[in-house]
């Protein structure tokens, strides 16, 4: 597996919950590095940016208001076969039909408050990860 970098998003229900740490510390003992972090609060306008790809989509204001509700902490990972181990950590977007163990099996309300957010591909998460922080500012070790 090549080395790889993604981006995920603890979003505000899980920031809410007090389970930062432990969304963090799932990364690192899967094998994952985190070489930026932050915690963070979206305006309307960069969460519109940022999930515009879903613009046109009847669910996008309701995701939009909900990503604006609270602050996300953003980090890179970094790691081999990185995006696809974060998606297997986060489980299925539905924690209901998420893999017990999950992120989102443990952490997530709904299909809508589901905890995180991570890259879906090499291409997706050079965007993602370009849209929060500047090269300069990740660290990889």
């Amino acid at each position: 597996m090549a080395l790889e970098r993604t981006l995920s998003i603890i979003k505000p229900d899980a920031v809410a919950k007090n389970v930062v740490g432990q969304i963090l510390s799932r990364f690192e003992g899967a094998g994952l590095k985190i070489v930026a972090t932050k915690l963070t609060q979206l305006s309307r306008g960069e969460a519109e940016k940022f999930y515009g790809v879903h613009a046109a989509r009847p669910f996008f204001k309701d995701l939009v208001d909900f990503m604006i509700s609270g602050p996300v902490v953003v980090s890179v990972l970094e790691g081999e076969g990185a995006i696809a181990k974060n998606r297997d950590l986060m489980g299925a977007t539905d924690p209901k039909k998420a893999e017990k163990g999950t992120i989102r099996a443990d952490f997530a309300d709904s299909i809508d408050a589901n905890a995180v957010h991570g890259s879906d591909a090499a291409e997706t998460a050079a965007v993602e990860i370009a849209f929060f922080f500047p090269e300069a500012h990740i660290y990889s070790r």
